[in-house]
């Protein structure tokens, strides 16, 4: 069974497998997606630069869009095959690009088509195939026309439904439509009233750890995004009070795992700012927070990272903060979600 109770959104630039590792260290609970990956450049891309992931990051699910059946059933087996724990259809994409494409929200103006991608998906592959998809499009959604759509998509074998509580404006901006159309979190409870044996996720508008988990007494889970982007501490308390895990990182010992990290895959050819630069807001709010945040900006290097961490070092001495911030050995325990 699925466990949704708490998850990291699929977001483009923002969830690579650099970041969903630093989130890994943060959260040994917490469930992660992808960034939205086209099903055709599944197919016929770099496949391992596309897919590769550690496996200290299950559970994780690959978050895939397009509009064709056969390539999306044979991006969702690839996917399989490398070791994805869900793979999730994109129906909530409003992005110009997207619409050209034929994917994402646009979709949703075609239950019957996107019943069959999802049907497609479905049959090729043994994990769930999940949904993430908005309330409508262009202000003329209903709950009823929602509800239908919900119907339809479980007939054809979706397992569970991610829904971004507003409609998709496809006349606006990408960034317009995570803040313009009216936030109804309402409807996604009430779905989950209508369809209780289905599980529901609830996504928008969420920013805080405590705002996500007001939402479980209602949704089977609550789906966190830019917050965590922002302040990957939004989730430092996720494990005690989700999970039930003794654990509760603190950002020093979390940047020094990233800094194993870096090392191996300085190794492998990996450019130090691909991993550095989801690490900036790791001292949000915190004494030295800004000077790390340019440290690494303007040195960009393993060395640059080094000179940051003695400055956070001081600031912890300083501060009277009692930890040891050197993990020894492997950067995580074993781990609990695995698979």
């Amino acid at each position: 069974m699925l466990d949704l109770r708490l998850s990291v959104a699929p977001m483009v630039d923002r969830t690579d497998r650099h970041f969903r590792y630093l989130v890994r260290q943060v959260s040994l609970g917490v469930r992660l997606y992808t960034e939205m990956t086209v099903a055709e450049g599944v197919v016929w891309g770099k496949r391992e630069r596309l897919l590769a992931f550690r496996p200290e990051e299950h559970p994780v699910a690959l978050q895939l869009a397009g509009s064709d059946p056969k390539r999306l059933a044979e991006a969702a087996r690839i996917g399989e095959a490398f070791g994805y724990d869900e793979v999730n259809l994109n129906l909530g994409c409003p992005s110009e690009k997207a619409q050209q494409a034929g994917y994402g929200a646009c979709l949703l103006r075609e239950p019957l088509r996107v019943a069959e991608l999802v049907q497609a998906m479905a049959e090729a592959v043994r994990v769930p195939v999940t949904v993430k998809l908005r309330l409508g499009l262009d202000g003329q959604e209903t709950y009823p026309g929602l509800a239908r759509l919900v119907e339809g998509l479980v007939e054809a074998g979706a397992k569970a439904f991610i829904v971004h509580a507003r409609s998709a404006l496809l006349s606006l901006s990408t960034r317009a439509n995570r803040a313009i159309p009216p936030l109804r979190h309402e409807w996604v409870h009430r779905l989950k009233e209508d369809f209780p044996h289905l599980p529901f996720v609830l996504n928008g508008g969420l920013r805080t750890l405590e705002e996500a988990l007001a939402h479980l007494d209602k949704v089977d889970g609550a789906m966190l995004g830019r917050a965590v982007y922002e302040d990957p501490f939004v989730l430092q308390e996720a494990d005690r009070k989700v999970y039930g895990l003794d654990r509760r990182p603190s950002r020093l010992q979390v940047a020094w795992r990233m800094r194993a990290y870096l090392e191996e895959e300085l190794q492998k050819g990996t450019p130090p700012w691909a991993v550095l630069r989801h690490m900036l807001s790791l001292f949000r709010g915190t004494p030295g927070g800004k000077r790390w945040r340019r440290l690494l900006s303007e040195g960009r290097s393993l060395q640059a990272l080094d000179q940051a961490l003695r400055l956070m070092e001081e600031k912890v001495g300083e501060e009277g903060e009692e930890e040891d911030p050197h993990p020894k050995g492997h950067p995580l325990p074993a781990h609990p979600f695995a698979g």
